[in-house]
């Protein structure tokens, strides 16, 4: 569960049950002053995590010990008020000062407890920053992709392809294959099945104009059920070719409810003083010529209503 879903607070309050002795402290370090801890004031020494599963063990004091950590916890190490393991301790025949040896051992958990606390908070506050870096990332991407793209098919919206129009013409480049893609009888679908489906038979002729496109070519969504298609330096030849692709990419479609189908007009820009906007309109006059010659094919009504 992220920072975005849950307060910082009560994050670091409740994720310290997740942490283990192993991932507080450097055990190599810990094992090396508990042993200095053992031999300087004469004790064995134990200790384990929360369960009283053994994780360091220092002289022969605790031979057939079972820890029992509910009843008999010994002195508890505590990070954020969550009990993070057990130490133990046994005084052996050459502990001394026995005063003196208990309260090194207590200020040895309360190093521990100081220790575990800092390197706790510094780790959660890397993965708060980490989480919150992340999450500015994916909102400055979703702000940058709102003003590019159509939120329901993921292709250019209208005012951003027309932008890129505008950049086309005043580059010079040609020639420019112009499409005007519009849907056939979407109305259809939104009449018998309501905006859910017929917005799915949109993104679905989005989807098969965008899997069948290159790299180079610029979609976008123009109307309600209507795209354009720009391909710079295209020939006939190659526009044609993605004309055919997509109609019987979409003829081919199978599905309960939807039968998408597509006219598309195309047009060239081949003298750089053309505007594309007109050439647009031009394409779609070219556009309704295939839509008649679509939507009176033999089979195109039954598939339609099947």
């Amino acid at each position: 569960m992220g920072y975005q879903s849950i307060p910082y607070d009560k994050r670091v309050k409740e994720n310290i049950r997740n942490y283990s002795f192993s991932n507080l402290y450097h055990m190599e370090t810990v094992k090396e002053y508990l042993k200095n801890l053992a031999r300087a004031v004469g004790i064995s020494i134990l200790l384990t995590d929360r369960h009283g599963e053994k994780e360091i063990l220092i002289g022969d004091g605790f031979v057939g010990f079972r820890p029992d950590v509910v009843n008999e916890p010994g002195r508890k190490v505590r990070v954020q008020n969550r009990t993070i393991g057990h130490l133990y301790v046994k005084e052996t025949e050459e502990c001394r000062e026995s005063g003196l040896a208990m309260a090194l051992v207590d200020s040895t958990v309360r190093l521990l407890e100081n220790l575990g606390e800092e390197t706790y908070i510094r780790h959660e506050n890397s993965i708060y920053l980490e989480e919150l870096e992340a999450i500015l990332n994916e909102r400055r991407r979703q702000i940058i992709q709102n003003e590019t793209d159509d939120a329901l098919t993921g292709v250019f919206n209208k005012m951003y392809f027309e932008s890129r129009m505008e950049v086309i013409d005043r580059s010079e480049v040609i020639p420019v294959a112009v499409l005007n893609v519009n849907i056939n009888d979407w109305k259809y679908a939104n009449d018998h099945f309501g905006d859910e489906e017929s917005d799915r038979l949109i993104k679905t002729v989005a989807d098969i104009l965008k899997r069948e496109a290159k790299s180079d070519f610029i979609i976008g969504r123009i109307d309600g059920d209507a795209f354009g298609v720009l391909i710079p330096m295209a020939t006939e030849g190659e526009t044609r070719d993605y004309m055919r692709r997509i109609q019987e990419e979409c003829d081919s479609y199978e599905d309960p409810h939807l039968a998408p189908s597509v006219a598309v007009g195309m047009v060239f820009k081949t003298n750089i003083e053309e505007k594309l906007e007109e050439r647009m309109s031009d394409a779609e006059y070219e556009m309704f010529n295939n839509k008649f010659e679509v939507k009176n094919a033999p089979g195109y009504q039954e598939r339609l209503r099947k």
